[in-house]
């Protein structure tokens, strides 16, 4: 299994947002069909339907489902990642956060399952950027000796900054993301420094984990993304034999260079 035919599911079987989810109901065992929505809403998939429909009809021409199966057989080899299912399907395009920080596209990982959420104008390597972000997401979950349950707010920085690094590696700085260049050096040694360090063990269930992830209120836009991009920038730039494969598996206070 892995790349999932969904634009069958809008174009053949002409499925509503409740009978799609409905679909993706075996993958959440233990969840509501309302909690599933809500939680892939969160994170990026469509709410309006006739918006979806024309979404997939744009994404069906740019052949996309194989583009990424054909991206995912190269990674999975690459980094020794597992074959799970991957679906695609159409961005909310009413969503403020993923039209401003992420151009109307995004994604969620898990270890056994992935969702890609894409616009009918994003384009192919944007969309394989996403994928990339994602997969090694992944297997960066895999590889890592630590439950979820125990990531801390270090952890999810590293996660994001690797998996922007293995876009980097893939498809070259042009499709990195934006916040990738919002602050210089400067500004990410202060807020690596006064906000990430003074904060690195909190929970991801932790409301405080997620404001600083993103860069909620008064907090600099993306902080958490930008300094985790900036602490793996920092560690392969001092250890140039190496790539993003190799920092899978190790340890967040390793790559941060926190050990005592």
């Amino acid at each position: 299994m892995a790349v999932i035919r969904t634009d069958r599911w809008f174009e053949e079987d002409k499925l509503t947002l409740i009978q799609v989810s409905d679909k993706l109901k075996k993958n959440f065992k233990e969840a509501t069909l309302e909690e599933i929505i809500e939680y892939l809403q969160l994170h990026g998939m469509y709410r309006n339907q006739k918006d979806a429909n024309e979404t997939m009809r744009e994404l069906k021409k740019k052949n996309i489902w194989n583009e990424i199966e054909r991206k995912e057989k190269k990674l999975q080899k690459l980094w020794g990642g597992p074959e799970i299912p991957i679906y695609i399907l159409p961005s909310d395009s009413y969503n403020r956060r993923i039209q401003r920080d992420f151009n109307g596209k995004g994604g969620l990982s898990f270890k056994d399952k992935l969702f890609l959420f894409f616009s009918g104008a994003n384009s192919r390597e944007e969309m394989k950027a996403v994928f990339i972000h994602e997969y090694n997401h992944t297997c960066r979950l895999r590889k890592y000796k630590k439950s979820e349950s125990e990531y801390n707010l270090l952890d999810s920085i590293i996660l994001e900054g690797l998996a922007e690094h293995a876009v980097k590696e893939q498809l070259g700085e042009d499709y990195l993301a934006d916040w990738t260049k919002y602050y210089n050096h400067d500004q990410l040694e202060t807020y690596l420094q006064k906000i990430i360090l003074l904060n690195d063990q909190l929970k991801r269930q932790d409301k405080k984990h997620n404001q600083i992830l993103y860069g909620m209120g008064i907090l600099p836009k993306m902080v958490g993304y930008c300094v985790g991009y900036y602490i793996v920038n920092n560690y392969l730039k001092e250890h140039p034999a190496l790539s993003v494969k190799d920092l899978l598996g190790l340890n967040s206070i390793s790559i941060a260079k926190l050990e005592k």
